[in-house]
């Protein structure tokens, strides 16, 4: 027995020894089309510190349960490696168009909001690569189509549908720029549609409606504003709404991705991901992110927050990869995050049939929809000089 021992000790460490490195792996799995794109075999990321390790389906059910955020990277290895130098663009440090955000302001309806999140959460779940889900993103996209087609400005307005793999496609609608100079410069307003019930991902009840109804619901009230009242930047504006960020952030990455090969040089990207929800630990605010997010344009996020909302900004930390400004960063573009409160106050009904609009404040949703304006507004308009 001692002897046996000794050899499967002595086995175990030479394979240890001998095994590929996460790279090597990962190509190999690349190679062979038995790791990489196996549905329930995924190499994901826990922290920028450590390296990737692949997991199961299970295994990343868990890590959402205990709030452990992770990008999925199994397809998106690259990135962030571009060559082209992209981002990184001056910003202005003050605002300076309040009284055209003020036209708009008054175009935001708290009711317009409450009627779209009560259809938008009706769907049992909006779960990436559920019949459901892909239900919720035809209803969404038909919503931001509707309200284009209803001005006469279409041809200055676009939209479509960002395909993926699995079923919900992502939803891209896009303010065209007067500066025909600043066209590959865009600024980005995203929020992410899916849901996940965090015990039956597939079939369970979620609503979602804070995660993130609420975001999605806001950034489409803003964007019903400016198409309504004839918005003409000076450089694109673009409203994102990301699939699959529950997933590891696979939609926002892989769009990210794509503007990345394109050599599309992003001005600036704010997240809108929970906006609905007001804590009880601590008072109403904005929680400006301050973590895994660009210093500068968080400053100026705080600057957009004070003179456009009406309640104080609170500075907060989520972590590694807690949504979709992340694929921004990696990506190596400018990126914020603001959410509802400070993160130790959001909702605790999330990822639960119980993330319902019975527990959604839409006089708070609407202090991030004027932020969002602001910034879409202000930043739409800047033409890159300081």
């Amino acid at each position: 027995m001692v002897k046996l021992q000794s050899f499967l000790m002595l086995s175990l460490a030479a394979t240890a020894l001998a095994a590929p490195s996460w790279w090597e792996q990962w190509s190999l799995g690349k190679k062979t089309n038995r790791v990489a794109h196996d549905e329930d075999r995924r190499l994901v990321q826990t922290s920028d510190q450590k390296a990737p390790f692949w997991t199961s389906e299970a295994e990343r059910l868990d890590m959402l349960r205990n709030n452990v955020n992770y990008m999925d990277i199994t397809d998106y290895m690259d990135l962030g490696t571009s060559l082209k130098p992209l981002g990184k663009k001056p910003l202005p440090k003050t605002a300076v168009h309040q009284n055209k955000v003020a036209r708009y302001v008054d175009q935001l309806s708290t009711a317009n909001m409450e009627i779209a999140l009560t259809k938008f959460t009706s769907f049992n779940t909006r779960y990436y690569k559920s019949e459901t889900g892909f239900e919720s993103a035809k209803w969404l996209y038909k919503q931001i189509s509707d309200l284009i087609e209803e001005t006469d400005a279409e041809s200055d307005i676009s939209i479509r549908k960002f395909d993926h793999p699995w079923k919900q496609f992502s939803i891209i609608a896009r303010f065209e720029g007067k500066n025909e100079s600043l066209s590959n410069s865009p600024v980005i307003v995203g929020a992410h549609q899916d849901s996940v019930n965090m015990w039956l991902p597939q079939w369970g009840r979620s609503p979602g409606a804070d995660d993130d109804g609420s975001g999605t619901v806001t950034i489409l009230e803003v964007f019903r504003a400016l198409v309504n009242t004839g918005f003409r930047p000076n450089r694109p504006v673009e409203f994102h709404w990301y699939s699959a960020e529950e997933a590891g952030l696979l939609g926002s990455q892989a769009v990210a991705q794509s503007y990345e090969k394109k050599g599309v040089d992003v001005l600036a990207m704010i997240q809108n991901d929970m906006t609905g929800y007001v804590g009880t630990k601590f008072a109403e605010s904005y929680g400006i992110v301050v973590d895994y997010v660009d210093d500068e344009l968080t400053e100026l996020v705080r600057v957009f927050a004070r003179t456009y909302g009406d309640i104080p900004v609170r500075e907060t930390k989520c972590g590694y990869a807690c949504s979709d400004h992340a694929s921004w960063a990696k990506a190596g573009y400018r990126s914020a995050f603001a959410i509802e409160g400070d993160f130790s106050d959001s909702s605790p009904y999330i990822h639960t049939s119980n993330d319902d609009v019975s527990h959604i404040n839409f006089n708070h949703m609407k202090q991030f929809a004027k932020l969002a304006l602001g910034f879409a507004v202000e930043l739409g308009h800047f033409k890159g000089e300081i």
